[in-house]
């Protein structure tokens, strides 16, 4: 699809009335027919234009005129008057304005004579703008003096000339905008537009300073002492200090802060080894070094001195000093190497302190940058580099040593850009390697920094995704033969794990990259014209890389080649075109007794998985003469459209709709194989199957339209006859194929045909009906033709269908129909539907709402639908008028706008006659008319309406009222028994004196014995009443309903009813806040609209009501979307004081936590119901580029909730610690609010972990949820069903350095819990929180990266964890076993192994703890399995393991000997032996231990 490009807006000129008067007049003349007259003449005739492209035309017209004119020309006031006229348009224009930039290129191309004229009147012209402008118009000047320097060399020179001015003008902005910035708290919106306000004014001062290096020079070298240029340089470094220090800032505007920083610094002190020092000073945050700056810089950089300045400053200056300083070539003095050399160890010390994932992004860009800027360094002469930073950024050192640390730490980070950033910088890393290295070592082979990487990168595991890239930068530098050489079994790995859609992207592109490079290397290597080493070459790369893709599609199973298809072969194909034969003649020889394992496509699977890749590439052609593209029998294919496997069908079926060029024209054949599949295919049971096969048979419409779109235009232009009835004979095939499978699918919906044969035959009328219409006219198709009327019924009946779905589809194929088909307009049938329409409304089965919704829905296009409206409403005995008749050429908006206004009125009056008999009877309410399908009804008719066009607005106004209000009145008949503590069980009183006898009766029933059996047997209510109600066990009570059948009412009939309701009710609300225009006044201006500020606080105080006092899932579920509807709104609206209400409301709430007791109104459930959806939902609305102010104020006050208290150890006291768990569970599963969560995620462990040790279940509870969310939150989603996999699990450096919080923490606790692990009593003491911190330390893995340095001090964690391993409890054991991995360098297992076997006995004595024994055991497997997936090699002799073994063989013996007892004496005493006792087995250690480990 071609997709044209935006058009730019053009506006007119737009000058008050005055102004444009006194410019007509200035430029009027009489007669005068020199050059400057038509000049006055045509922009006179341009001012007095409304049209904007008229005007742009006159412009360029006025620009040929100028450049006509003379030097000699007389009139100077005319022509004066002429230049005013254009710098004047020009300065009032918006910055994108075409028209603006028509003017620029109008004055830059004035003769030279008249250049210095223009630049005077536009002087003029920006400095009247600058010195008469409000704070409303400092943003338009501002992109007016950035317009000035953006390719228009007159306005370069108009900004050196004001210099100073433009200046004063930039601070001053800056200035305003800083203090305006205090005052927008809470309004989101406004403090977005300051802060690109902000972010203008900063970059628009760069630039001016930029382009004026030289004049701000010679002005401060001129006046060294005091100059008024001076002291604006100053004031705007305050600014930019002021930012840089101001955390509510968002980070683009702090980024661009520090880069002004640095250029302001390299404008006032030049080139040298002085602005080096300066910076090195400031990145320090040190005094020193400043001697050589001006005493007026230094102070205005007193505010990057102070040590509580934010950790971000030296981030931010550090992208300045990489992005304003010049690094290319040799470096002009000592300091720059050092300035060089700092900025990565900044960085990396702020690595460790960063929280926000949008630091580290920007963390990780300014390190690619540095690493950037140091390979500038290199590009010239390597003798002019020093050699200390040759040293430094060699292979090997210390510093790239620090960088792998960080590469290897980042690249599985969350966010692509960081994991992007890491793999260029390891890229570059490389290159600065290679720069350094001897020229000698062309053979990477011979480099044992390069060997010692890749061996170590192909000794990871393949879930890390870091690997791929890293990988793919080595066949980029070295080459994939140098790889195939270490790892020849490479291809058939990365193959593999092509079944992993998680890893399929990143093995695909390293495959690319390989089997490029490899095909490039092998054709390098080979003489062009010698065939048979070309041949012998071709050979080889497909064996490579060909034949196991053959074997992995033949043999593996379905599941392991589903994106085989997607990400590799189309790039294999790309790369070797001609392999596609190989491919073709390799499956074709396999025999067809090798049949692959049970699950595999086999031969024929993988023969159509091929040629569907090659046929979308467009490497082979259409069917002809019985062959596909001349490789393979048609017969072949039809088998394949019907095999056994899912698979192997549908890409038979992709290779039939699937074509490289949109406008290829379908053959007969093509046309009859796809009437062969639909025949066996429609009832298809698997909804993966059915989306693809509509997805592709989309893609064949598609085609099918495209191709006939060509046709047509070949038919009106081809001349030879031959041509034209080949082409209008295929159009004719179209034709009947088209219709035949129109009649096929309409022919499948007959009542009572599968779920699955009418989603699909749907799905596929719809597509055509959108690409072709069913139209009966005079069409190339006219497929409506081929409807009647018992089809078009029929897919009326779906309508009615239980599957949403398909109620859907329906519904809109309906639409697409001729009307004559569908018959709606006739008066009978539109007042039949109309009808069921309204019964189906007030049917008990919530489905029916959905279904009465979508045949409204149809009838709203109906131009006499009120008609029907009235008749039913005289047969309901409504009085309901219209609103208004239409007239005969009415459009189709009004049609529909009447039509909804007509039906939402009279549902409302039915609901409020509706509401008004359920406030006397709920339970005849639930049985009869359940309220919540009139409230659907109105809000599916309100969804089709466009709301900002609407004629009829004081009506409007006035239902938008009554719907507000009745919605209030259904919440408050239905809330209280949502709001009960028990709401499945509760029937509520009702106030009819007829029935509230039997309703007391009922209440009484089950009030003694509150069982289940009441939930499942129903309460019949009869047409009489019996007298003697206590000889059976079904109650009667009067009529709910004279003359009709009696009901059955249980307790869920009446909780259904209700929860639907208020679900309904939050969903119209929610729609009428988001999709009505607001009416509010700010500053005395008015913007009319439909729904009021104080209609849409109102609705916000209800869904606060009910969110916090809601007790049923369901009700407070909805209405937190509703209430998520209605903060959008707030947020968007120009209303300032709806803009403050998320910000009021979070405060209120928080604060009614904090002092919440089990008295509060608010909703105190073990997971506090509706509450921290309340929060959730003013959190979300928050912007996501803002600095997310609401987000830490709410996060800091709920954490601080959450830690336990000394004085909170009871149940009423803990009440606000319970609700801040649950809270901070619910923002943590939020994935809206995405990244930004992750900083608070250290803090939100701590708490779960410590609420395990609070004597209060409900706090333990809480705990435990927050704990499985946070586990969830920092590891990822389980990734495979064993959760010790290491794809479910993350690296010691990776965790500890994305939350180093965590690492004090853990340590101290684990210290704590493995105190009480050992004790002499006897009795099993088991610290509350140990299990949970095993479970987080268990989570992590050594990576063979680590080397022989301490990953991040991890050993202090080691005695502890081996000291859990003698716990009495079995699992406890087990997970320190798992927990120490992580903590020992594989390099050093063998020592720790030996060292823990020397711990054990060497023979059995009175103090031997099995326990310990067994513990010991475990961590020594452990250890060694480890040893062996990671290290790939056996163990070395010599190790002192074998010896540590043999002095202990007397356990195998004696454990065996144990394992007997207790096998032949289970159950021989229940008593906990005493430790002292020799062989003592505690139950639940010794008797695991001897039955599992044994």
């Amino acid at each position: 699809m071609v997709v044209k490009k935006k058009t730019a807006k053009v506006e007119a000129v737009v000058l008050d009335e005055g102004k444009l008067h006194m410019l007509i007049a200035s430029l009027s003349v009489d007669g005068g027919e020199d050059g400057v007259s038509q000049v006055a003449q045509t922009l006179q005739a341009c001012l007095e234009l409304k049209e904007p492209v008229q005007q742009i035309q006159l412009v360029k017209k006025v620009g040929s005129q100028l450049e006509a004119l003379s030097e000699e020309q007389p009139d100077g006031a005319l022509l004066q008057a002429c230049l005013h006229t254009l710098a004047l348009v020009y300065t009032s224009l918006q910055a994108k304005n075409p028209l603006r930039r028509a003017i620029a290129r109008t004055l830059g191309s004035v003769p030279v004579w008249l250049q210095e004229p223009t630049v005077t009147s536009l002087s003029a012209c920006l400095s009247d703008s600058m010195s008469n402008s409000t704070s409303d118009q400092h943003l338009h000047i501002i992109d007016t003096v950035a317009a000035c320097l953006d390719g228009f060399p007159l306005g370069e020179r108009c900004i050196n000339r004001l210099l100073s001015e433009v200046l004063q003008f930039l601070q001053k902005a800056l200035s305003e905008y800083l203090c305006q910035n205090s005052g927008l708290v809470g309004r989101h919106i406004a403090q977005a537009q300051l802060m690109q306000s902000c972010l203008a004014a900063v970059k628009t001062s760069m630039l001016v300073v930029q382009r004026s290096q030289e004049t701000i020079s010679a002005a401060l070298q001129a006046d060294q002492d005091h100059c008024t240029l001076q002291t604006t340089l100053s004031s705007l470094l305050n600014c930019y200090t002021h930012i840089l220090t101001d955390e509510e800032f968002i980070q683009a505007v702090q980024s661009t802060a520090g880069m002004a920083v640095v250029l302001l610094i390299r404008s006032v002190l030049g080139s040298g080894d002085g602005v080096a020092t300066v910076v090195c000073s400031l990145l320090r945050g040190s005094l020193q070094g400043l001697q050589s700056a001006p005493h007026w810089l230094k102070q205005s950089c007193e505010g990057l001195f102070t040590s509580g300045r934010p950790p971000g400053v030296s981030l931010y200056l550090c992208h300045g000093a990489l992005a304003m300083l010049s690094w290319k070539g040799a470096l002009p003095g000592p300091q720059w190497e050092q300035l060089l050399l700092l900025v990565p160890n900044t960085l990396l010390d702020l690595d460790v302190s960063v929280k926000e994932s949008s630091t580290a992004m920007v963390v990780a860009r300014v390190l690619t940058l540095w690493s950037g800027a140091a390979l500038d360094c290199l590009q010239g002469d390597l003798r002019s580099c020093p050699p200390n930073l040759q040293q430094c950024l060699s292979g090997g050192s210390e510093l790239q040593h620090c960088l792998l640390e960080h590469i290897y730490s980042h690249w599985e980070h969350p966010l692509d850009g960081v994991r992007h950033q890491t793999r260029t910088l390891f890229h570059n890393l490389l290159l600065l390697h290679q720069h350094h290295a001897s020229p000698s070592i062309s053979n990477p082979t011979k480099d044992p920094y390069i060997t010692d990487l890749t061996q170590s990168l192909l000794g990871l595991e393949w879930h890390m995704r870091g690997k791929y890239g890293s990988l793919g930068c080595l066949v980029e530098l070295y080459g994939a033969a140098y790889l195939l050489n270490i790892h020849p079994q490479l291809p058939v790995s990365l193959l593999g794990l092509m079944g992993d859609q998680t890893l399929a992207p990143y093995a695909s592109d390293l495959l690319e990259k390989m089997f490029i490079s490899h095909k490039a290397q092998l054709s390098a290597e080979t003489n062009a014209g010698d065939k048979t080493a070309t041949e012998a070459w071709v050979h080889c790369w497909h064996q490579t890389w060909v034949s196991p893709l053959l074997q992995v599609l033949c043999q593996a199973r379905l599941d392991q080649t589903t994106y085989i298809l997607d990400y590799f072969l189309p790039k294999l194909l790309r790369c070797s075109p001609s392999s596609l034969a190989h491919m073709v003649q390799a499956l074709q020889d396999t025999p067809p007794c090798s049949v692959g394992p049970p699950g595999s496509r086999g031969a024929v699977g993988a023969l159509m998985t091929c040629l569907r890749a090659a046929r979308a590439q467009g490497v082979i052609p259409s069917p002809e003469n019985g062959l596909w593209g001349g490789l393979v029998p048609l017969s072949l294919l039809r088998q394949a459209l019907v095999h056994k496997h899912d698979q192997v069908r549908m890409d038979a079926l992709g290779l039939i709709c699937e074509s490289h060029r949109s406008t290829e024209i379908l053959t007969s054949q093509e046309m009859d194989l796809i009437h062969h599949f639909l025949l066996s295919n429609l009832n298809s049971q698997s909804p993966g199957v059915r989306q693809q096969t509509v997805s592709l048979l989309k893609k064949l419409l598609c085609r099918v339209k495209d191709s006939t779109q060509m046709l047509q235009k070949r038919l009106s232009q081809e001349r030879d006859q031959e041509q034209r009835d080949r082409d209008q004979c295929t159009l004719d095939m179209y034709k009947e194929f088209l219709r035949c499978l129109c009649v096929r699918l309409l022919e499948v919906l007959l009542p009572g045909a599968s779920f699955s044969k009418c989603l699909m035959s749907l799905h596929l009328l719809v597509l055509t009906g959108h690409l072709f219409t069913f139209s009966t006219g005079p069409d190339v198709f006219a497929l409506g033709e081929v409807v009647t009327s018992a089809h078009a019924q029929n897919v009326l009946y779906c309508v009615a269908s239980n599957f949403l779905e398909v109620k859907q589809l329906a519904s809109t194929l309906i639409r697409q129909l001729p009307p004559s088909a569908v018959g709606l307009q006739v008066p009978e049938r539109m007042c039949c539907v109309l009808k069921a329409a309204l019964d189906l409304s007030t049917s008990t089965k919530p489905f029916d709402s959905v279904s009465a919704a979508h045949l409204l829905n149809l009838l709203l296009h109906q131009p006499h639908l009120n008609q029907a409206l009235l008749h039913c409403a005289k047969e309901q005995g409504l009085a309901f008028q219209p609103p208004s008749v239409l007239q005969p050429e009415a459009s189709e908006a009004l049609i529909l706008e009447l039509n909804t206004l007509a039906v939402v009125q009279f549902l409302l009056q039915c609901l409020q006659s509706e509401v008004s008999r359920a406030e006397s009877s709920l339970l005849q309410a639930a049985a009869s008319f359940p309220l919540y399908g009139r409230a659907h009804c109105i809000t599916a008719a309100l969804q089709n309406l466009n709301t900002e066009s609407l004629s009829q607005t004081e009506q409007w106004r006035s239902l938008v009222s009554e719907l507000i209000t009745a919605c209030y009145r259904l919440s408050d008949v239905v809330s209280p028994v949502v709001q009960s503590s028990s709401p499945e069980g509760l029937i509520p009183m009702d106030t009819d004196s007829e029935t509230s006898a039997g309703l007391q009766k009922i209440l009484q029933e089950i009030q003694p014995r509150d069982t289940n059996d009441f939930f499942t047997s129903a309460r019949e209510l009869d047409t009489h009443q019996e007298e003697d109600h206590t000889q059976t066990q079904t109650i009667h009570t009067p009529s709910l309903d004279r003359g009709s059948e009696g009901y059955r009412v249980t307790a869920q009939m009446v909780l259904v009813c209700c929860w639907r309701s208020m679900k309904e009710v939050a969903m119209l609300l929610g729609q009428l806040c988001q999709s009505l225009p607001l009416h509010f006044t700010n500053d005395t201006l008015t913007h009319t609209g439909l729904i009021t500020e104080d209609q849409v606080e109102g609705v916000g105080l209800y869904f606060r009501q009910q969110l916090l006092q809601s007790r049923h899932r369901g009700a407070f579920e909805l209405a937190y979307v509703g209430f998520v509807r209605l903060t959008d709104k707030l947020c968007r609206s120009g209303s300032q004081a709806l803009q403050q209400l998320p910000t009021r409301w979070l405060s209120e709430v928080l604060e009614e936590v904090k002092s919440s007791d089990p008295s509060s109104k608010l909703c105190a459930t073990r997971r506090s119901a509706g509450i921290p959806f309340y929060i959730q939902a003013l959190l979300s609305s928050e912007p996501k580029s803002s600095s997310c102010s609401l987000l830490k104020m709410t996060m800091k006050e709920l954490i601080a909730l959450a830690m336990p208290s000394a004085d909170r150890n009871t149940s009423h006291s803990t009440v606000p610690q319970v609700h801040a768990l649950n809270i901070l569970r619910a923002l943590y599963r939020d994935t809206r609010l995405g990244e930004n969560i992750i900083p608070f995620v250290s803090d939100g462990m701590q708490a779960a972990v410590l609420g395990f040790t609070s004597p209060v279940w409900a706090v333990r509870n809480s705990s435990t949820l927050l704990f499985s969310t946070l586990i969830t939150r920092i590891f990822g989603v389980k990734k495979g069903k064993d959760e010790h996999l290491k794809k479910n699990r993350m690296t010691g450096r990776e965790f500890f350095t994305r939350f180093p919080a965590l690492y004090p923490f853990l340590l101290n606790r684990l210290e704590e819990a493995a105190a009480t692990v050992e004790s002499n009593s006897g009795q099993v003491k088991l610290h509350p929180s140990l299990f949970l911190l095993l479970l987080v330390l268990s989570r992590l893995y050594p990576s063979p990266m680590d080397g022989s340095s301490s990953p991040l001090g991890l050993a202090p964690f080691m005695p502890f964890i081996i000291r859990c391993g003698r716990s009495a409890v079995y699992r406890t054991r087990e997970m320190a076993a798992r927990a120490l991995v992580p903590f020992v360098l594989v390099t050093q297992i063998p020592s720790t192994v030996q060292a823990l076997l020397q711990e054990l006995p060497p023979e059995p004595g009175p103090k031997t703890q099995q326990n310990h024994i067994h513990g010991t055991l475990l961590q020594v497997l452990f250890l060694l399995q480890s040893y062996q997936t990671d290290s790939h090699r056996p163990l070395t002799s010599g190790n002192g393991i074998s010896k540590a073994l043999h002095q202990r063989m007397w356990l195998a013996s004696w454990l065996s000997f144990q394992r007997d007892r207790l096998l032949s004496h289970p159950r021989t005493s229940h008593r906990p032996p005493s430790s002292s006792t020799p062989g003592c087995l505690t139950q639940d250690g010794g008797r695991k231990m001897g039955q599992r480990f044994l």
